[in-house]
């Protein structure tokens, strides 16, 4: 390799080209005249074949200058000139390029890619072999196979198949793998993440030892951050945010996600010059917080910078029947007052009637003993908890002189008091809480004492029931499993009437157990744990794969993120625990101390330009122009046949230029007239199209299961290039962001409906529609279908084809339910039938989502898997009603065909 400062020639030995110049000078100056046309008369012939010497005709001077030009950049395109190229590599044994392909590295993954095959390309201009080496485990924690040298052309493949992986890297068991081939004599390359994992050190001492060492790595400023969780018991959802090292100020953003990618809140936050972490409060309502699924630093892709939520970071909504604090009268002594008290640290307190608690999504009832109760209360009661409610009732003087059935077990009449017949001569103690107790472990202070309680009556399941004792083993809390909810009564008062439990901090801690216990986490938390979705190195949640293991029944607290555990939901997908990496990296400490000359270097330092490309281009453009030149100055392109001769050069030319636009506008119209296939329309927004693309392969899967319509993958459309003749039905997502339709597009969606085409469009804000959003969602869509030749909509009449095109049907529900479907009024005349526009709200294409595996992507409310079945039959009653038209409604004349025919 040749240097001139920046500026280097891989293979110097080609520029003694230049040296053949001059003889190229002399033989271009000259070109062969131009061919004569000679009339065939013998005479004229036999006189223009006399013997006479002629001179040729002179080559013009910047024709020889541009072929000159020509053959210098031949020269320099094959001696590989390079801008800023790498050092040269020292010794004659491989390069050992090692790589920290852990979790830390994907924030800035493409500096290392970059970096690795620049490094790869390298070592193939110097002929040496190459040793990849990643420092983070294999999924599911399975033994590598032995390192070997590889071929640059096999190191190039290999580099660009590496990804980042969501665990941290183990740099101990890498060094050993590298030390079993012992290279000899090698060059090695550390691509550091920056990041001190405790074998940092050794790590880099080990592979100086085998040659010599270059380690390039983030500056401080840009190592990567790690997501925490903050205090679960705080009003808002709150974050730690973690950096490695204290140098300078952190910037970033912080945003609060859905689970279907929508976003809940954003917070802007900072780490202050010296500082290692901060806290971040995202505040939101508590429907939107109970909603998030996970919370990610803004513009980091790693698995570190996005922290999953499960109900434990939920403040779950608690009815307590009692009046508002204002309408009760004497509110500092009643029951309601302490329970407010006791939940607010952790839950969304609301208080009114039995009727209007269980009218809003609660998790649990509380009922004091001065809440009355009728007959409808019960009932709506009973079924709530049926459905997966729990109730907590407290007793009292009412409960004690009259019980009902709404107990988990059978009371005595009367109460026991102290002093009284069946009573303690003085105040009773808990006794210690039983292992299979929901309030297990849990300290009880000596001041919590017991003075009067409803007594069980005595039973066989009466132990069975219990959850919490006095120290003369009598019941103070017990409960039965009823549906698939819970019933659980305090045999005191929730006021310190009775007891001192209501003014102690053990009361709180119970109440957070039980409320806990309505979420199915303290039952989850003692079966084995399946994974359900994990996460990859870029942050991005997904189906788990086949190498991430079970945890163990009890084991969750205990699990660390590894190979094994890749962090992510682990359970069932209705009660799931995030196991996230925060845990698993206590702390972030950036890498420091490296051997004596190894001093690192940032990932931009030296950043390679390779001129081989462009000179080659630039050769050819010119090759192209120089053959032109000289087609015309022999004459070629003039006399007859000019024009065939000119339209043929363009006409290869542009065939040349355009080879691929020709055969993939061929290729596309080919597939799409040759299958049926359902589209959508390209909305620019990446989540968006990819739930449409999603939730047309989950409809095109019902339809080929359950009706004659072979439907093929769903495709995209591009309304501005695409021709949409080939759809009979197009999906079109209405969101805010995307781009308005150009008067071209216009003109091509008006012919398209004008010729039978039908545009489903969905608004999709039907879970957070009011009078507002339902505006907002209007102007939206008039915004965009502003020139379309629109008739005014009226909503789907109950005799419509589409309530019985396949299945019979009133509702058209989606991933959402309640909006309503509006449809253009058409004659039977008009396209069959058929309306060529139909708008809804309920994000269909949501609830007909499927992923690679046939499992639905998103969840469906409020109906759950009744609704997305409801969802799916509208969608096969859409694709029947466009492909089929007014064949339904042509049913009711048959009884007068027939009797026609009878006659």
């Amino acid at each position: 390799m040749l240097s001139l400062g920046s500026l280097a020639f891989a293979a110097p030995w080609i520029l003694l080209g230049f040296a053949v110049l001059p003889i190229l000078w002399w033989l271009l100056r000259v070109t062969p005249p131009a061919p004569k046309r000679i009339v065939f008369p013998a005479l004229r012939l036999l006189r223009d074949l006399m013997p006479r010497e002629e001179t040729p005709a002179k080559t013009p001077l910047w024709l020889i200058l541009m072929r000159m030009v020509l053959a210098g950049l031949v020269i320099l395109a094959l001696a590989h000139p390079l801008l800023n190229p790498s050092a040269r590599l020292l010794g004659t044994g491989p390069l050992v390029i090692a790589v920290d392909d852990g979790w830390g590295a994907a924030a800035h993954w493409p500096e290392r890619q970059a970096a690795l095959a620049q490094l790869v390309g390298q070592a193939q201009r110097e002929e040496r072999r190459v040793v990849l080496l990643g420092t983070a485990q294999e999924p599911g924690g399975v033994t590598p196979p032995s390192l070997s040298v590889l071929r640059p052309e096999d190191a190039r493949a290999a580099a660009a198949a590496m990804t980042p992986h969501p665990w941290p890297v183990d740099r101990k068991a890498a060094l050993a793998r590298l030390q079993a081939l012992a290279p000899q004599d090698a060059t090695t390359v550390w691509l550091s993440d920056g990041l001190e994992d405790g074998d940092g050190y050794a790590f880099a001492e080990g592979l100086a030892s085998m040659g010599t060492l270059r380690a390039i790595m983030d500056a401080q400023t840009d190592l990567p951050r790690l997501i925490a969780p903050g205090d679960a018991e705080a009003k808002d959802l709150t974050v730690v945010v973690r950096r490695a090292g204290t140098a300078g100020e952190a910037h970033f953003f912080v945003r609060a996600v859905g689970d279907d990618g929508r976003l809940l809140s954003r917070a802007e936050a900072q780490i202050a010059p010296g500082a290692d972490s901060t806290a971040v409060a995202l505040k939101m309502p508590v429907e939107l917080r109970n909603r998030a699924a996970s919370v990610i630093v803004e513009g980091e892709s790693s698995a570190g910078a996005t922290l999953l939520l499960d109900e434990r970071w939920r403040r779950r909504p608690v009815g307590i029947a009692a009046p508002p604090p204002g309408e009760a009268a004497q509110p500092l002594l009643s029951g309601a007052y302490y329970l407010e008290r006791a939940l607010q640290p952790f839950s969304e307190v609301r208080r009114g009637s039995v009727s209007q608690l269980l009218q809003r999504e609660i998790a649990v009832l509380l009922l004091p003993d001065a809440t009355t109760l009728d007959s409808g209360d019960r009932t709506a009661i009973v079924k709530w908890i049926e459905g997966g409610g729990l109730v907590l009732r407290f007793a009292g003087p009412n409960l004690a002189e009259k019980s009902d059935d709404l107990l988990p077990v059978a009371l005595r009449r009367g109460g026991r008091v102290l002093g009284g017949a069946l009573s303690w001569e003085k105040p009773a103690h808990l006794a210690a809480f039983a292992a299979d107790s929901p309030f297990a472990g849990l300290s009880i202070p000596d001041d919590v004492t017991i003075t009067r309680q409803v007594l069980a009556e005595p039973a066989l399941d009466l132990s069975s029931k219990t959850w919490a004792r006095l120290t003369d083993g009598t019941p103070l809390v017990t409960a039965e499993k009823r549906g698939k909810g819970w019933l659980v009564l305090v045999h005191t008062t929730a006021d310190p009437e009775w007891s001192t439990l209501p003014i102690s901090g053990l009361f709180v801690d119970m109440l957070r157990r039980v409320v806990g216990l309505s979420q199915g986490i303290a039952a989850a938390a003692d079966l084995a744990l399946p994974p359900v979705e994990t996460v990859d190195g870029f942050g991005r949640l997904g189906p788990a794969p086949a190498s991430a293991q079970l945890i163990p029944a009890g084991a969750f607290a205990e699990t660390r993120v590894d190979p094994r555990h890749p962090p992510g939901f682990y359970g069932t997908t209705d009660a799931r625990r995030a196991l996230n990496l925060a845990s698993s990296v206590p702390k972030l400490t950036p890498l420091t101390s490296l051997p004596p000359g190894a001093a690192p270097q940032p990932y931009e330092h030296g950043k390679e330009v390779d001129f081989r490309p462009w000179l080659l281009g630039a050769v050819l453009a010119l090759a192209l122009v120089d053959l032109i030149v000289a087609y015309a100055l022999r004459g070629l392109l003039g006399g007859i046949g000019r024009t065939r001769r000119v339209a043929t050069g363009v006409l290869i030319l542009a065939a040349l230029a355009l080879p691929a636009r020709a055969a993939g506008d061929d290729e596309t119209a080919i597939r799409a007239s040759s299958e049926f296939h359902l589209a959508y329309v390209r909305t620019g927004i990446a989540e968006v199209d990819d739930e449409s693309r999603a939730g047309l392969a989950g409809l095109a899967d019902v339809l080929n299961r359950r009706t004659a319509v072979e439907g093929a993958d769903p495709l995209e459309v591009d309304i501005e290039n695409d021709e949409l003749l080939f759809y009979p039905l197009l999906y079109w997502p209405v969101v805010e962001g995307q781009h308005l339709p150009s008067a071209k597009a216009i003109d091509k969606i008006n012919h398209y409906l004008a010729t039978g085409g039908t545009i489903l469009f969905d608004t999709r804000d039907q879970s957070q529609r009011n009078a507002a959003t339902a505006l907002e969602a209007q102007q939206r869509l008039q915004r965009l279908v502003a020139g379309l030749k629109i008739p005014p909509l009226v909503p789907v009449p109950p005799d419509h084809v589409l309530t019985k095109a396949f299945y019979l049907m009133q509702e058209f529900p989606g991933r959402w339910s309640g909006g309503r479907l509006w449809i253009e009024p058409t004659e039977g005349k008009v396209n069959d039938g058929v309306a060529s526009i139909i708008v809804g709200s309920n994000d269909f294409a949501g609830a007909w989502a499927i992923d690679s595996q046939g499992r639905p992507l998103y969840a469906v409310v409020p109906g759950g898997e009744q609704q997305r079945e409801m969802a799916y039959r509208f969608g096969v009653n859409l694709v029947m009603y466009t492909l089929t038209g007014n064949y339904k409604t042509d049913q009711v004349h048959v009884p007068a065909i027939l009797e026609r025919l009878g006659q």
